[in-house]
C-alpha cells in the first residue's frame, strides 16, 4: 500500500514484526500491543527504532507510560464507521504529548484525510494509487476552522477577534 507523508508517496522504512518472530537486531520494527505486552523487556533493548500498532479497541491509555519507547504509533481504522482512532490521535498529541509519527492504517479513505490531519495524523497507508493527488485535493477543500486543534492554524474565532477594531 502506498504511504503518504507530507503530501507525497514515500518509501515505508518500517517493518511489521510477524507474530512469534524475534525482532531483527537492528532496524525499524512495528509491534502489536500484544507483542509489546508479552516481550516488553526484550523489545526495550531493541537496537533500532520501535513502532506500535494499536487496534481500534486498544486505547493508548494502556501504554502511556511507555510512549517514550516508540517513534511511531499506527492507529487502525477497521471500517468507515469506526472513528475511535480520531479520538486516540488527539489524546496522543494533545494529552500525552506524543511527537513521533502518527500513522493511519486500515480503511483510510480520501474523504477522511483532512480530518485525520486535524486530529494529529502525519502519515497514511492508503489503497489509492493516485494518493498524492487525492492528498492535495483533500488538503485544499477547507481552509478555515471553527474548532482549534493542537496541529492547526488559528480558528475562525481567533481570526475574527484579531480583526475587530477594539483588538488593535
Amino acid at each position: 500500500m502506498p504511504l503518504l507523508k507530507e503530501g507525497k508517496v514515500v518509501e515505508d522504512l518500517w517493518t511489521p514484526l510477524p507474530e512469534d518472530a524475534e525482532p531483527a537486531p537492528q532496524g525499524r520494527i512495528i509491534v502489536t500491543l500484544e507483542q509489546w505486552q508479552a516481550g516488553r523487556e526484550r523489545l526495550r533493548g531493541h537496537n533500532g527504532r520501535l513502532g506500535l500498532r494499536l487496534k481500534s479497541d486498544q486505547s493508548p491509555a494502556q501504554i502511556v507510560d511507555d510512549l517514550h519507547y516508540f517513534d511511531l504509533i499506527a492507529l487502525e481504522f477497521p471500517r468507515f464507521g469506526d472513528g475511535r482512532a480520531y479520538s486516540y490521535a488527539r489524546l496522543l498529541r494533545e494529552r500525552y504529548s506524543f511527537t513521533g509519527e502518527l500513522r493511519a492504517v486500515g480503511n483510510v479513505l480520501r474523504d477522511q484525510l483532512l480530518f485525520m490531519v486535524r486530529c494529529g495524523f502525519d502519515a497514511f497507508e492508503v489503497a489509492n494509487e493516485n494518493a498524492a493527488e487525492a492528498w492535495r485535493d483533500a488538503m485544499a477543500e477547507i481552509s478555515l476552522w471553527y474548532q482549534p486543534t493542537g496541529r492547526s492554524g488559528p480558528s475562525l474565532g481567533v481570526l475574527r477577534r484579531a480583526a475587530l477594531p477594539s483588538a488593535r
